[in-house]
């Protein structure tokens, strides 16, 4: 059975308010291809229902915030989430094997497109921020949470008389970079 992205769209507003033809059409075009791909790797019938409800569940998640706009066909949404949750939960269970190819490749669930542009616009903002910030400010949160200096070696870097001095200057210039970070925060209006 083919979908178009009419269909699709259809699917996915049913799966939203809860129609129970738009689940189970769901369940008739995708649990096969599911139920394959996890009895194909080191899976049983019991996992791939598990998988497929939880495949569902994320999907019915998105597709309830209403802003969810599908960029591939459903079939091969549906496939992506099974896989991660699949490998994530084999993973889990040091079962993981890797025969699956392009696992480096693939991104977990969490990570969607507009939550990775958010979270980049963020650190360009705190970079920005920290460009602001001046020395010896810049120089000593760079190497305490860049370089993982310890504070003690920071103290004796900066000159300060003791590590407990250090922290407290790093307190002082995180309130800084705090301020400057959401000034450059409201400015672009995230």
């Amino acid at each position: 059975m083919k979908t178009d992205s009419t269909d699709e769209k259809a699917l996915l507003k049913g799966l939203a308010l809860n129609d129970r033809k738009s689940v189970e059409t769901i369940y008739k075009l995708y649990y096969n291809m599911v139920q394959t791909l996890i009895i194909n790797n080191n899976g049983s019938a019991d996992d791939a229902r598990d998988i497929f409800q939880e495949t569902v569940i994320v999907l019915y998640e998105k597709a309830k915030t209403g802003s969810f706009e599908l960029t591939a066909q459903l079939k091969t949404y549906v496939y992506s989430v099974s896989r991660r949750l699949w490998l994530k939960k084999l993973q889990q269970q040091q079962k993981y094997l890797p025969t699956i190819p392009g696992l480096e490749e693939t991104v977990p669930v969490e990570e969607d497109v507009e939550s990775h542009g958010q979270r980049n616009s963020e650190f360009q903002m705190m970079e920005k921020a920290l460009l602001h910030l001046g020395e010896p400010c810049r120089s000593l949160i760079e190497q305490f949470y860049l370089q993982k200096r310890s504070m003690t070696e920071i103290a004796g870097h900066f000159g300060y008389t003791n590590a407990d001095n250090a922290k407290n200057q790093k307190y002082k210039c995180l309130m800084r970079l705090r301020k400057l970070f959401f000034a450059e925060f409201k400015n672009n209006d995230v």
